[in-house]
């Protein structure tokens, strides 16, 4: 499953990003957004979808969203 059907408020593990840019997939490494690692939605407003990773909360757009593939 990918963020954009994630449910609000329940943690998830990171299985994989699937972007094909690699300047983004630095970027979202550096955030702490790589395999592995926990990330809980915490809200969806506008398509946008508002994520918690390590300790910062992120605002990503729906195409991002749907590049990262969780599992419970």
């Amino acid at each position: 499953m990918d963020l954009t059907t994630a449910m609000e408020g329940k943690e998830y593990i990171i299985q994989s990003v699937n972007t094909e840019d690699d300047e983004l997939n630095a970027f979202l490494f550096s955030l702490g957004c790589y395999t592995g690692e926990p990330i809980t939605v915490i809200s969806r407003r506008r398509g946008s979808v508002t994520v918690s990773i390590k300790d910062g909360r992120y605002t990503i757009d729906p195409q991002l969203a749907a590049a990262i593939h969780v599992y419970a």
